[in-house]
């Protein structure tokens, strides 16, 4: 009681003081749930994307397909009106591998696409790692490793950030970008410096 009753005299006697040490601790509490943003670490993000494709097909013509006469059907397409298909999403595989947990768990595919344009893609493909903050895909020239911490020390080509930690998603490489060079893909934690996942590039086999 005496420390109690003690503690609240010093309060009394100097009110300015203790209120700006509390504003000092509520701030910093702040500051940590905004730099750590621990709740990320509970929510999933999921996102399932399919390859892009160099033609999405051409045009429809103007003024819409031709129809018969007071029936408002297009001809063969019963209903509605007649519309090409779009061609299927494809690529060629430049490099391919599965992803290795670094600092959490991480299950998934990363794939090099080059499309008949000649865009290039990073895809990850049902991707499983934990959700965190400030998340990027980056490309890099280092060897596979298990450190962590390692992977901003050569070159680094960040893509974006990461946009579910769960599925699949696409990542468009410049088209400056040299891939000679680079060796593996990393799922980075930008704010810690830290890589969550990563996976080698390697050529396909055959």
């Amino acid at each position: 009681m005496r420390l109690v009753s003690s503690i609240g005299g010093t309060v009394r006697r100097h009110p300015a003081r203790w209120a700006a040490v509390a504003v000092l601790v509520l701030g910093l509490g702040a500051f940590g749930l905004y730099w750590f943003a621990p709740w990320n670490l509970f929510i999933d993000k999921r996102v399932d994307e399919a390859l892009p494709s160099a033609d999405p097909g051409a045009a429809a013509p103007a003024g819409g397909a031709a129809t018969e006469a007071g029936t408002g059907t297009a001809e063969g397409v019963p209903g509605g009106a007649a519309e090409e298909e779009a061609p299927e999403p494809g690529g060629v595989v430049l490099a391919r591998g599965g992803f290795r947990a670094l600092e959490h768990d991480t299950a998934g595919t990363a794939l090099i696409v080059e499309l008949e344009d000649g865009s290039r893609y990073l895809r990850l493909e049902d991707l499983e790692t934990s959700n965190g903050p400030d998340l990027r895909v980056v490309l890099t020239d280092l060897p596979l490793s298990e450190d962590w911490r390692v992977w901003d020390d050569g070159v680094l080509i960040d893509l974006g950030p990461l946009k579910g930690n769960l599925g699949s998603s696409n990542y468009r490489i410049p088209d400056d970008v040299d891939l000679s060079g680079l060796r593996t893909a990393v799922v980075w934690c930008r704010r810690f410096s830290v890589g969550f996942g990563v996976a080698p590039l390697d050529p396909p086999a055959g």
